[in-house]
C-alpha cells in the first residue's frame, strides 16, 4: 500500500510545522521594569554592561540561565538582564527612521508630531495594522502603523 506511506509522512510534517510555527509564535515578550538597567555580555554582575536600558524598552525572551534572561531587541542586539529587573507590560518601540503619531488608527488622521527610531511607547491597543501607544514621559498619545514598531 504505497498510498499509506506517503499519507503518514504528510501528516508527520504537518505535525511538525504546526509545532514549529506555535513555539514560534508564543515567543515571550517583557520590558525593562526600572531606569537605566543594564544588560550584559553573560549571566551575571560579573559580566560586561553591553547596554543600559530605560523604562519599558521591550525585548524578547530567547533564553534563561538561572535569574537571567537572556535577550534580544528590535535590532537583534542581545545580552542578559536579571529577570527581576523586567515585567510583561507591553511596550513598542520605534524601528524607523521616522514614525507619525496620528490622532486615529488610520493615515486619514491628524497627525499629533513624530517620533525617532528608538523612542519607546506603552502599548494601549491594537486596531487592525495601528497599535493605540503613549509616550509616558511627555503625556503624548496617539496611534503608530504597526509595522513601524517592534514590540507587543
Amino acid at each position: 500500500m504505497p498510498g499509506v506511506n506517503n499519507e503518514m509522512k504528510r501528516i508527520v510534517l504537518t505535525i511538525l510545522l504546526l509545532l514549529c510555527w506555535t513555539a514560534v509564535s508564543q515567543a515571550k515578550m517583557v520590558s525593562i521594569a526600572g531606569e537605566m538597567v543594564n544588560m550584559r555580555s553573560g549571566p551575571g554582575d560579573n559580566y560586561e554592561v553591553l547596554w543600559e536600558l530605560g523604562q519599558g524598552y521591550p525585548l524578547e525572551v530567547i533564553g534563561q540561565q538561572g535569574n537571567w534572561l537572556q535577550v534580544t531587541d528590535y535590532e537583534n542586539d542581545s545580552g542578559w538582564v536579571r529577570q527581576n529587573r523586567v515585567a510583561e507590560k507591553p511596550y513598542m518601540v520605534v524601528k524607523t527612521k521616522i514614525a507619525n503619531i496620528r490622532s486615529g488608527p488610520g493615515e486619514n488622521y491628524r497627525l499629533i508630531r513624530q517620533a525617532q527610531q528608538g523612542v519607546v511607547f506603552h502599548t494601549l491597543g491594537v486596531k487592525k495594522n495601528w497599535v493605540k501607544v503613549r509616550h509616558e514621559e511627555e503625556d503624548v498619545t496617539g496611534w503608530v502603523q504597526r509595522d513601524l514598531l517592534w514590540g507587543w
